[in-house]
């Protein structure tokens, strides 16, 4: 579960698996990082790219570089094995009270599924595949945000309901009978390309937290000037996907950058 008095970047993987990977490799680690399995990743490649993403975060962390061993032709069976092996070996040092290493830390991924309906299917898939959190879209009925809510939390999962193209947010959070863990303040790729006035619901996230003890994310905008106004305007998680699209010499850099922004 995330912790509300910590500030959080969250990486958005939308490409391939293969790039997925490389970035993964090259991330500097940080209990703040959140690592999300975008939507058109899910659609590309099946809940498997949830299970991958979690395995190569869990390498990383644990010291193994994830760029050095090819998940592609393991069995499904092998990959939880082996995620369920390393969580073991965190669970059993820690009851020991074995000094961790600084960079020993739960890993954290979202599962981007933009839930319409079946709430309760679509949070099994997730927690099958080894996610911490799924998100549900706020345009989704009612009822479909209930069950997704309450079977989150059944399945020991954060909900996020993701506002895009929500006019009033507060609205939909009224009428839930219990509120998510986090409300996603979004707009959208094609919004900012084809209405380049449009702007990001900074605005929200005050009038969210005057009502509900809940944590706020904003999503599109990657510059450092959106993750600053993000902060400022007390914004707990950060979502940004533009600059991690693709790995390259300056992905390591550019999260370290976006980190110092939300401390």
């Amino acid at each position: 579960m995330l912790d509300k008095k910590k500030k959080y970047l969250q990486v958005a993987l939308n490409n391939t698996l293969s790039e997925a990977q490389n970035i993964i490799s090259l991330l500097p680690l940080d209990e703040r990082i959140i690592i999300e399995a975008g939507t058109p990743l899910i659609k590309d490649y099946g809940i498997r790219a949830i299970r991958e993403i979690k395995d190569w975060w869990l390498q990383r962390i644990f010291g193994q570089n994830p760029g050095s061993i090819n998940f592609t032709n393991q069995s499904i069976k092998t990959n939880i094995w082996w995620a369920n092996l390393l969580l073991k070996s965190l669970e059993k040092k820690q009851k020991q009270n074995i000094k961790e290493a600084k960079t020993s830390f739960n890993p954290y991924i979202v599962a981007d599924l933009k839930c319409m309906d079946r709430g309760e299917t679509e949070v099994k898939l997730a927690k099958s595949a080894g996610a911490d959190a799924a998100v549900c879209l706020g345009h989704a009925p009612i009822e479909t945000i209930d069950a997704f809510i309450e079977n989150c939390k059944k399945n020991q999962l954060d909900s996020m309901i993701d506002m895009m193209n929500v006019e009033f947010p507060l609205e939909i959070l009224r009428k839930l009978q219990k509120p998510p863990e986090v409300v996603i303040l979004h707009r959208g790729v094609d919004e900012e390309i084809f209405d380049p006035e449009s702007e990001i619901p900074f605005h929200e996230i005050q009038r969210i937290k005057n009502e509900y003890d809940i944590m706020a994310a904003i999503a599109g905008g990657d510059t450092f000037q959106e993750v600053q106004r993000a902060i400022f305007n007390d914004a707990d998680i950060v979502v940004v996907w533009k600059s991690f699209y693709q790995s390259t010499a300056e992905t390591a850099k550019l999260a370290e950058d976006f980190l110092k922004e939300i401390r």
